[in-house]
């Protein structure tokens, strides 16, 4: 029994306020490891007109999540409060149906399959944004629509950060077999790139499968060792000083940085990236950075790519809801070879 209906059961006794519908979701009362996260029930979530009620059928994991369940760095913490995250339920990406829509919106019906981003996806419904969803395409599973937007958008929009890709352009994927590195491969061979994907050893046959024209495997060999330059970088693991990225770089070749787990605790790679954008000033090639949102106009293209079978998400394990912190401790692990789905 769902817990709408459980409420709609209640009994009421003459003028008593109706009982407030709860649901199922995955809180967490502070930051930390995964110890942090459980299950309990919290009232269902109300929305703003410009809101849509998605009742969640999948939800995607994601790095961002973990940033902010971990709360690093600890600038982070200013945007999503101090001594614990202002929305207690985790969770971004999202696959559901329209439960209920706001009074101004008029892309949606109730009903609808849509995927994008909410706030807490990580419960059985989440509110988000008209502007942050689009419509899910009906070949493709609500686990695997889960798993695209915030990664999805990040890696299309890394791509574009030098304009569009010129078919034969030498593309270099960090972190290929990553969230945003599995898509960023696909979008940049569909693109008509030669694309060479970065992993480790056991990762290798992923990237390959993913449309990759050459794999460098990090632990034998060195992306910057001079046998090869690219005109793009895009910098997603996080690891590379800069000098390392300028020498596998063509002379005016860009390097985008996105995410990056390296730096300390309180600006994590944040300090790389802005001597990034400083040094890029003083030399041929660019050195950028972006940082990935999620909007309807990019949802809606990933979509189309998903329906045409050009984008295929590759996911490496699903969860169901109460499984959670387990799937965060095998997030955290670096083991996950693409994307990890929450079922709910």
């Amino acid at each position: 029994m769902t817990s709408d209906q459980q409420a709609q059961k209640t009994p009421r006794s003459g003028g008593a306020a109706p009982a407030e519908v709860t649901m199922r979701a995955i809180v967490q009362e502070a930051y930390g490891s995964a110890d942090v996260l459980h299950m309990t029930q919290i009232p269902k979530p109300k929305i703003a007109e410009n809101e849509v009620l998605v009742r969640v059928r999948a939800a995607g994991l994601d790095r961002g999540t973990w940033h902010i369940t971990t709360g690093l760095p600890y600038a982070l913490r200013l945007a999503y409060g101090i001594r614990a995250p202002k929305n207690p339920v985790p969770g971004l990406d999202l696959a559901g149906t329209v439960a209920e829509v706001g009074a101004a919106v008029t892309r949606f019906s109730v009903g609808d399959q849509v995927f994008g981003v909410g706030k807490g996806s990580f419960a059985e419904y989440a509110a988000a944004r008209e502007s942050q969803l689009a419509g899910k395409p009906a070949n493709v599973s609500f686990e695997q629509a889960s798993v695209v937007p915030v990664s999805g958008c990040t890696a299309l929009q890394a791509l574009r950060a030098t304009g569009p890709i010129v078919p034969g352009q030498k593309v270099l994927v960090l972190g290929a077999s990553g969230g945003v590195g599995s898509y960023a491969v696909q979008l940049a061979k569909a693109a008509g790139a030669v694309v060479t994907g970065v992993c480790s050893t056991a990762k290798m046959d992923l990237v390959r499968s993913l449309g990759a024209d050459h794999v460098i495997d990090y632990t034998k060999q060195d992306f910057a060792d001079g046998s090869e330059h690219y005109d793009l970088i895009l910098d997603i693991a996080g690891n590379p000083t800069l000098s390392r990225l300028r020498r596998a770089l063509t002379r005016t070749g860009t390097a985008v940085i996105t995410g990056g787990e390296e730096g300390g605790s309180w600006t994590g790679s944040m300090d790389r990236q802005l001597r990034a954008l400083a040094l890029s000033r003083f030399i041929p090639q660019r050195l950028t950075m972006v940082f990935g949102t999620e909007g309807a106009a990019d949802l809606e293209h990933l979509a189309g790519l998903l329906e045409a079978g050009t984008l295929v998400p590759a996911i490496d394990r699903s969860y169901p809801l109460e499984q959670v912190p387990e799937a965060m401790r095998y997030f955290d692990a670096g083991k996950t070879r693409g994307k990890i789905a929450i079922t709910i």
